[in-house]
């Protein structure tokens, strides 16, 4: 699977943007599928993760509420809403999957798959 992620931008505090990542490959709809960021200096951290189906998804507790991942698995694209973006969302995001037909642990280091990443900038 090969991952393209999209979107990223420069955003006042308070905006909205929407990543998207395109997929290519096999059985996009049989990955689980993740999001994750990483600032500068800090260790890349998980964000959201949704499973194949889209029916089961997760989010870290710093963007629960406000980002909402979604996937079409007829365009072998998953998708990052981000609104009521904060200057400390500020990163690079990267879109990931783990191993096929897994769900879990969503950490760095479980994932097989990576996308080149998008930067996001929230200015404040």
């Amino acid at each position: 699977v090969q991952l393209q992620a999209s979107g990223g931008g420069l955003v006042q505090a308070g905006g909205s943007l929407r990543l998207s990542c395109a997929a290519s490959g096999r059985s996009f709809s049989m990955y689980a599928m993740g999001w994750f960021r990483q600032a500068p200096g800090k260790e890349r951290e998980f964000v959201a993760a949704i499973s194949w189906s889209g029916g089961t998804t997760y989010y870290s507790e710093s963007v629960k509420g406000r980002f909402t991942i979604s996937r079409d698995n007829a365009k072998n694209t998953v998708y990052l809403q981000m609104n009521s973006l904060k200057p400390e969302d500020t990163a690079v995001y990267y879109c990931a999957a783990p191993p096929i037909a897994t769900m879990s642990p969503w950490s760095p280091g479980g994932m097989d798959y990576w996308g080149k990443g998008t930067q996001v900038t929230v200015s404040s």
